[in-house]
């Protein structure tokens, strides 16, 4: 196995502005939208710290001040619970103050997740980093990221998590063409589309939003220019690493992924998170679970 440089750093572009969303997200960053008590975010990043990945970036944008006041202290809060004798509580306002080290830059403009991927350049500099986006919720429990990082560590270059769509919903993703490799989880990627219309699609396989990136990448972002949408597309970027070597920053690996994803990016797959993450919880699936089998026998009838 070759000597590839390590992976400690995370990058978290949370610099969206969440149309999606509003008007909820008009003064509320969509990451901060709750899952049941938790923001979506701190679950992104206690996925990266199961992991072993403790040196956090977080590239935000306006009015997301409210995600760095979450992961740093509140100490008037914080008096108030230990006075009370609230202990509990009191570990749940603390525990995503000391779960990692936390950075911040801010994308200036909305040009897209290429740009906000380049702006971590000057934190992350000549070092491969793992790059999460917090519309996507991947259970810890699978191991994906870890997966991702042992394949990295393999073959070099850059791995993307790659998930089979039904061929319609093909348009909504980066999709990817793929090369079987001697493991069965591991393929190359020769090629890479941007939210392809579902005939030219070259797979059903979609990128989701985990990707181990080389730190290649930034010198082809500063030349990548604008593509779909009149973004700057990371998917254009990793493209560009799928055909060079090792020396020059490639290539492209994926991991084929068949776990647990909770899509947030969206109101009605977020909705079906939060019923999912509830039904879950042992603290409220004895009520939850019985009230929502006698709500939905009682629902009216979908009007259509």
């Amino acid at each position: 196995m070759a000597d590839y440089d390590p992976v400690t750093k995370v990058v978290i572009p949370a610099a969206g502005l969440g149309t999606r969303f509003l008007p909820a997200t008009k003064a509320t960053p969509k990451e901060m939208l709750p899952i049941v008590d938790k923001p979506a975010i701190q679950y992104v990043v206690e996925e990266a710290v199961s992991a072993g990945l403790l040196d956090l970036l977080m590239v935000t944008g306006r009015n997301k001040r409210s995600i760095e006041d979450h992961f740093d202290r509140a100490y008037e809060l914080e008096e108030v619970l230990a006075a009370k004798g609230d202990s509990e509580r009191l570990s749940q306002v603390l525990e995503p103050v000391e779960i990692a080290t936390f950075h911040y830059v801010r994308q200036g403009e909305p040009k897209g997740l290429g740009h906000a991927v380049l702006c971590a350049k000057q934190h992350v500099g000549n070092h491969p980093f793992a790059c999460l986006l917090g519309d996507d919720l991947i259970d810890h429990r699978d191991g994906l990221l870890k997966r991702m990082i042992e394949v990295r560590d393999t073959y070099g270059g850059s791995v993307v998590a790659l998930m089979e769509v039904p061929r319609e919903q093909v348009s909504l993703y980066g999709c990817a063409e793929i090369e079987a490799t001697s493991e069965d989880d591991v393929v190359r990627v020769t090629g890479l589309v941007e939210k392809p219309p579902a005939e030219e699609a070259p797979s059903n396989w979609a990128v989701i939003g985990r990707y181990v990136i080389d730190p290649a990448v930034f010198e082809v972002l500063e030349n990548t220019p604008p593509g779909r949408g009149g973004e700057i597309q990371l998917t254009d970027a990793l493209l560009e690493l799928a055909g060079r070597t090792n020396e020059q920053g490639g290539p492209v690996h994926g991991v084929l992924f068949r776990g647990r994803r909770y899509d947030t990016g969206n109101k009605l797959d977020y909705l079906r998170t939060v019923v999912q993450f509830a039904a879950e919880r042992p603290d409220l699936a004895p009520e939850f679970i019985p009230w929502l089998r006698e709500f939905l026998e009682k629902a009216p009838p979908v009007a259509e």
